[in-house]
């Protein structure tokens, strides 16, 4: 009689040796593909990678921010292009359609619930770190940036051409442009110079139909639509044209903390009178944080501004609109924009410039974060109430970001980002951890949902809204993107209130058949009309 062992383990061996020789034949069929559809130099295949190529795991890895997605269990996309030819982008598209893959599109890969990299349908993902190129113009006081490219990037190669010129945009070097500029795009400037979509003139995107198209070609509508309206819903953005905007020589920063024993509730309650009113050159941001390690549990305020002028004028403005605060010489800090960055990046003062190349963040964490808008003053009396609240849950934290200047002189519809006049600022929820497991993240998740729920009287309502580039799946999705109007509308008003209606007559123009689809995607009705009638 035959060892069982041995019959078993030439069937395993078998079967392995079929899957495998199955693997590498798919590869090979899409390989195929995507090179009959792209230039033969540089070829195609030197720019892909599947999961048997070694690099595959790195590649995939490198720009995950959040490391919720780097679990075993995360879904993983059947292989990965990292464009160096807009014919790349192309080939991918043509090849998703013909074999109805859905197709991620990733630039920095700090969208926070992973949209950009994470699918239950099989997909692969584009990915544009390698499309970084910036040049800058002086004469016309303009810049065309690839979407891959870093705020960081983007910030340097500004302080290269003029120490008198900058950007408005986020904080955070090493967030790419491609999805900051499309989802609205706002920074420590916003209050002077308004949102990076506001000071956007130009695009070049690749659409469902693989055409090339720049502002002329695609039309005012599109135009309007990527600004804000999150660009993976309407095509593969390759580069924006963007106007860059004047900053003094000299700026000036300061960080104060106050905890409630200081009069930490007095303050950030008076913050709240005049944070969206005072001098539009002022962006003072506040950062609540609960302080539980210690005999007598309290919040931590800090306030962190940028002042565009120098010392003198901030202190002088700041004695006769926040005198609570206390603001003194020694609190000021005068440096250049571009220092500025680095000193809202948390670098010590003499770090080089240099450090806005780097592509790679601080260490990663597992996050989640959540978003509101306010609208009204919250009394003493309430934020007494959210501060016991915080130090109940002991994790997450309230950054308050103020509005006004000229984000209150912007329509509601002059771009797809409605939030302008009446909203005095804007909360982020954050909570993050670094235990792995289900019981730490379900820990986490369960503080911030608390938190939000608490927070519920206090923002925005009808609907009670929040920003798109802190993507929230909490508020709703739609598991295979093919979301009805109706459906979508739910979630989405709270991105886009009266916009969104605009949003899906272009969407249904420009990309019927619903090809850039993810699951908070804005619908094509063309697309789901049809399906309807099957």
């Amino acid at each position: 009689m035959r060892n069982p062992v041995s019959i078993l383990s030439v069937v395993v061996f078998l079967l392995c040796n079929s899957m495998a020789n199955s693997d590498v034949l798919e590869e090979s069929s899409i390989l195929q593909c995507l090179s009959n559809h792209s230039v033969t130099s540089p070829p195609i295949s030197s720019v892909t990678y599947f999961p048997t190529n070694p690099s595959y795991t790195s590649i995939l890895q490198s720009y995950i921010r959040n490391l919720r997605f780097t679990s075993d269990t995360t879904p993983k996309p059947l292989f990965i292009v990292v464009p160096s030819h807009v014919s790349h982008i192309q080939a991918s598209i043509i090849c998703c359609k013909i074999h109805g893959w859905e197709m991620r599109i990733r630039s920095g890969g700090h969208d926070y619930d992973g949209l950009s990299y994470v699918s239950a349908a099989p997909f692969m993902i584009l990915d544009t770190f390698n499309l970084r190129f910036i040049s800058v113009d002086m004469e016309d006081e303009s810049a065309w940036v690839q979407s891959g490219a870093t705020l960081g990037e983007l910030f340097y190669r500004i302080a290269e051409k003029s120490k008198t010129h900058g950007f408005p945009a986020g904080v955070c070097p090493t967030v790419g442009v491609g999805g900051h500029f499309s989802g609205g795009g706002y920074g420590n400037m916003m209050r002077k110079h308004g949102l990076s979509t506001d000071n956007i003139v130009d695009a070049q995107l690749v659409d469902a139909n693989g055409r090339i198209l720049d502002r002329e070609s695609m039309g005012e509508d599109l135009f309007w639509a990527i600004r804000g309206g999150g660009g993976a819903s309407f095509g593969v953005i390759l580069s924006w044209k963007i106007k860059l905007v004047s900053v003094p020589e000299i700026v000036t920063v300061f960080r104060i903390e106050k905890t409630l024993e200081q009069g930490a509730t007095d303050i950030v309650h008076k913050w709240q009178y005049i944070a969206d009113k005072i001098d539009e050159n002022l962006f003072i941001r506040v950062v609540l944080l609960p302080v539980t390690k210690t005999h007598l549990p309290s919040i931590k305020a800090k306030f962190i501004a940028l002042f565009l002028g120098n010392a003198e004028k901030l202190i002088s403005l700041m004695n006769g609109t926040f005198p609570e605060l206390g603001l003194s010489p020694m609190n000021c800090s005068e440096m250049s924009w571009i220092e500025s960055v680095l000193f809202w990046s948390n670098y010590p003062k003499g770090t080089s410039l240099e450090v806005l190349l780097n592509r790679q963040p601080q260490p990663e964490k597992y996050l989640k974060k959540k978003s509101d808008y306010v609208q009204e003053p919250i009394s003493k009396k309430d934020l007494e109430g959210i501060w016991k609240k915080m130090i109940e849950l002991r994790r997450p934290a309230l950054t308050l970001n103020p509005y006004g200047g000229k984000m209150s002189e912007i329509s509601e519809s002059e771009t797809p980002f409605p939030h302008r006049v009446g909203n005095i600022y804007k909360i982020q929820y954050s909570v993050t951890w670094k235990e792995d497991g289900p019981e730490a993240a379900d820990r986490s998740l369960d503080q911030i949902a608390r938190i939000y729920d608490y927070m519920t009287p206090y923002v925005s309502k009808s609907p009670r809204s929040s920003y798109l580039n802190y993507r929230d799946v909490d508020i709703g999705i739609n598991e295979i993107g093919n979301a009805s109007y109706s459906e979508a509308k739910v979630w989405a008003s709270k991105y886009f209130k009266g916009n969104f209606d605009r949003l899906v007559q272009v969407k249904s123009m420009v990309d019927p058949g619903n090809f850039f689809r993810y699951e908070q995607s804005i619908p094509s009705l063309t697309f789901w009309k049809s399906t309807m009638a099957e």
